[in-house]
């Protein structure tokens, strides 16, 4: 008598954005591979505007589920991500959406969501950090969110916050330069007291203060070009821009330093020998401690999460597991 084979025991858990995916097609292939896997029938969950996926992927988990994929936009990856921090179960991330920063920050396939599947039944699997931030509401409330690719308060939270939902369905991430031009009109430096870890108490006027597990944006930008998903620091970025002349200064290290000259040796050689320019700072560790004397905007992920009066965040060193495909090398990785 053939022994019983235990792979058909396991089931897939699909989490997912309807808004943001061909749901019939997924859920088809998803479906298909679990079945040539010899996996039993796959789970479907969808996302609401009530559960961002922390929810469902919680009860997927609850079921059994031996692998879960999520498919959705950035948002949607940091509310499944939160839920799986700590699981010994595997997470594949189908990318969707416009901005799939973390897919981005991997080097993962953007258009072939058939090959991110298979991934999920008989990829490798790496760990990756997890970032939690704690906020601190101007009523003395406290809330704590995880956050798998970059978090901010100050401009870029308001520069998220003033992006046109339809304009973003309708021209995805370069959106956020229609915020950017709208907040930037508005933008003032606010004071902040600022501690990373492992390092001395600043006192600063800042526009905006960062802190990020990875360090690629849309558009081939290099915000942080030395940013690891899996070192268990984060990588911090204050904007203290004073004039106008500042915000060019803050372009060009984006634009031009990080995103072109580091690629070249002759470049990186030309940056060794300028003139440093402290329009933005940078710093490393595993985590910081922020405190505004007003409330500011904060966002995590991409979203938009309210106002702040401070913010303590801390990194989890290699707490999420994710599936990627067979021999897929990545130097976040």
């Amino acid at each position: 008598m053939a022994s019983p084979d235990p792979s058909s025991d396991r089931r897939a858990a699909l989490v997912y954005n309807p808004i943001k995916v061909e749901v019939d097609q997924l859920r088809a292939t998803v479906t298909e591979h679990a079945a040539a896997a010899g996996w039993g029938e796959p789970l479907f969950y969808e996302t609401t505007v009530d559960d961002l996926g922390d929810g469902v992927t919680k009860e997927a988990l609850d079921a059994g589920a031996s692998a879960v994929l999520v498919a959705g936009g950035d948002g949607t990856v940091r509310a499944v991500s939160q839920a799986m921090a700590n699981v010994h179960v595997p997470l594949t991330i189908v990318p969707s959406g416009t901005g799939n920063l973390l897919a981005r920050n991997l080097g993962l396939p953007l258009t072939d969501p058939a090959a991110m599947v298979a991934a999920a039944f008989d990829g490798d699997v790496h760990a990756i950090d997890v970032g939690y931030a704690r906020l601190t509401r101007p009523d003395g409330d406290h809330e704590e969110h995880a956050f798998v690719v970059m978090g901010g308060m100050g401009l870029d939270a308001a520069m998220i916050a003033n992006t046109s939902g339809d304009l973003k369905k309708k021209v995805g991430w370069v959106a956020y330069v229609d915020g950017a031009a709208r907040s930037l009109v508005k933008a003032k430096p606010f004071p902040i007291m600022y501690q990373v870890l492992g390092h001395r108490m600043h006192r600063a006027q800042v526009q905006s203060v960062l802190f990020a597990n990875c360090g690629s944006l849309p558009a081939g930008l290099e915000l942080i070009p030395e940013a690891s998903v899996s070192d268990g620091d984060l990588d911090i970025v204050i904007f203290q821009p004073k004039t106008a002349l500042g915000w060019l200064a803050v372009w060009r290290k984006v634009a031009w330093d990080n995103s072109v000259l580091r690629r070249f040796r002759t470049g990186r050689r030309i940056l060794r020998l300028r003139t440093k320019d402290n329009s933005v700072r940078y710093a490393k560790g595993p985590g910081i401690e922020l405190a505004a004397s007003a409330a500011q905007p904060v966002q995590l992920d991409g979203d938009e999460f309210g106002e702040a009066t401070a913010v303590s965040v801390r990194v989890e060193e290699r707490a999420l597991r994710l599936a990627v495909p067979t021999g897929h090398t990545s130097p976040n990785l």
